[in-house]
């Protein structure tokens, strides 16, 4: 190979991988900038196609999607000087790419640093002015929508970060807590538990009461209609009796007399002592 075929391919070689790295694309899921050595010549460049210099220009890409920080662990105070234990996350993303690289150099990891500690900043500020139940039920939204906008403020101005949500995943009282907390709320539902089985007693007592008054009472009245119907029966009885009696005195004697005997004599064993001329005796002599 000659020296002209070999500069030729030299050349070649070298025009190549200029026009190699003259070119760069940037996808629809970044946001770049361009640099001239090192200083920003083109703050945001658009998805697509694009050309450079080599070797003067350099490119750097971000994330343009929606990031997550997931903040640790922190303890807070609430208005009554409560502790309490918040597990919060916060969804961001790059909103001006040329002052994210300006402040983080580009790397997600300074980034999630400052504005951890930002979200930790905001959080202790709004627990700080609520109280317990506020900070947990009553005013939770309120909260998490005061952080996501004061924080978003401060990370586009100092960031170039759009804060899209924050959001409180868990709040837990401490570990110190938790055991004396546990047993006061123990010893509550015990007495809520004894006042209700006082009230069942109670209320007991009072159904087992008017069930004995009216049992009372209903034996009561059966027992006059009993013996209403007794007096009743036994006034007819007396009646059919007298009637009997009146239509042949001589006969009704007799009959009663006869009954008298078969009671009298229904046994073997049974003894009478009776005076042989006693009018018990009359229909007995008769018939001899």
């Amino acid at each position: 190979m000659s020296n002209k075929s070999l500069t030729a391919l030299i050349v070649g070689v070298v025009l190549a991988l200029v026009l190699w790295n003259s070119f760069y694309i940037v996808s629809q899921t970044e946001r770049a900038v361009l640099l001239r050595f090192g200083r920003i010549v083109e703050p945001d460049v658009k998805p697509g196609l694009h050309m450079k210099i080599p070797y003067v220009n350099s490119v750097r890409k971000f994330d343009a999607r929606l990031l997550t920080l997931d903040s640790s662990t922190s303890r807070f105070l609430t208005l009554e000087k409560k502790a309490l234990m918040v597990d919060a996350y916060a969804k961001w993303r790059v909103n001006d790419a040329e002052r994210f690289y300006t402040a983080t150099s580009g790397m997600k990891q300074i980034a999630d640093e400052r504005l951890s500690r930002r979200l930790e900043a905001a959080l202790r500020d709004q627990f700080g002015k609520r109280t317990l139940h506020e900070s947990v039920s009553g005013q939770r939204d309120e909260l998490m929508g005061q952080v996501t906008q004061g924080l978003n403020r401060a990370a586009q101005q100092e960031l170039g970060i759009e804060v899209v949500d924050v959001r409180v995943k868990a709040i837990d009282l401490p570990r110190e807590v938790n055991r004396s907390v546990f047993e006061r709320m123990s010893s509550e539902r015990e007495r809520e538990a004894r006042e209700h089985r006082a009230k069942g007693q109670e209320l007991a007592e009072g159904i087992r009461a008017d069930a004995d008054r009216q049992r009372r009472v209903l034996l009561a009245e059966a027992f006059r209609e009993a013996e209403e119907l007794r007096g009743d029966g036994d006034a007819r009885a007396a009646s059919i009796y007298a009637g009997a009696y009146g239509q042949d005195p001589e006969f009704y004697g007799f009959y009663r007399s006869l009954q008298a005997y078969r009671g009298s004599f229904n046994s073997k064993e049974d003894v009478l002592v009776l005076d042989p001329k006693s009018d018990f005796f009359r229909y007995l002599e008769k018939s001899q």
